[in-house]
């Protein structure tokens, strides 16, 4: 039997430098998992930064509440002020942040209202034309020719398009009303962004193009035709 010093002389001489173990430094290993868990596949479903925000109100709210009942604040005053409080950061967050789901159309775009259907748009123009309010006539009209297109699945609906977009989007199914599309797109842009006005003329060229389409057919593209065929 080994004393208490032979038994650590003893422990001593048995271990080889094999069996040293490794201590990492704190700090070094510290900085190594921040290296690690600061990569952006740890944080791929993280919260965003409104999300965060939310949590941190809504957690505030709760402690709040949680305070009051605490403290054995529970008057009809305390209370209304407490609401008071909560309606105000609420507007304050919905004024800052807007209603959810809402979407800013560009200024350019060519329906500033909601869905209406080419028809509805037809008669408008007529309405305007019969007054000679070109201008309008003349909105409501290339508003009308858009709608038909899209109607027809000549055109996908796409909120905020603009004329210039739906004129070049049209024309590479109707090559042949290209040109007649870009024209009507510029004088759309013209008097309801450049401050020109419209005439008779201008309407009725604008008409004309519409009852054309009407007639039209898109022209399929190689791979339909290859489907097709």
């Amino acid at each position: 039997m080994f004393g208490t010093g032979g038994s650590a002389t003893a422990w001593r001489t048995a271990l080889t430098s094999d069996d040293i173990p490794v201590d990492t430094p704190r700090v070094p290993a510290r900085e190594a998992a921040e290296d690690e868990l600061s990569k952006p596949m740890y944080h791929e479903n993280d919260p965003n930064l409104l999300q965060r925000a939310m949590d941190r109100f809504w957690e505030w709210i709760g402690d709040l509440f949680n305070s009051v009942a605490g403290s054995g604040v529970t008057s009809p005053v305390g209370l209304a002020v407490i609401a008071v409080l909560v309606a105000a950061l609420g507007t304050a967050l919905w004024w800052r942040l807007g209603t959810p789901g809402r979407t800013t159309l560009p200024k350019d775009a060519l329906f500033d209202s909601g869905p209406r259907g080419a028809a509805e748009h037809r008669a408008n123009a007529e309405e305007h034309a019969a007054a000679e309010r070109w201008n309008p006539a003349v909105q409501e009209r290339m508003r009308a020719v858009v709608r038909s297109l899209e109607e027809r699945t000549i055109l996908d609906p796409r909120p905020g398009r603009t004329a210039d977009e739906a004129a070049a989007d049209a024309g590479r199914s109707l090559p042949e009303h290209a040109t007649a599309l870009r024209a009507a797109a510029r004088a759309f842009d013209d008097i309801t962004y450049g401050g020109r006005t419209a005439d008779q003329q201008t309407y009725l060229r604008l008409r004309e193009l519409d009852l054309a389409l009407e007639s039209s057919r898109p022209q399929l593209s190689d791979v339909t035709q290859g489907a097709a065929e």
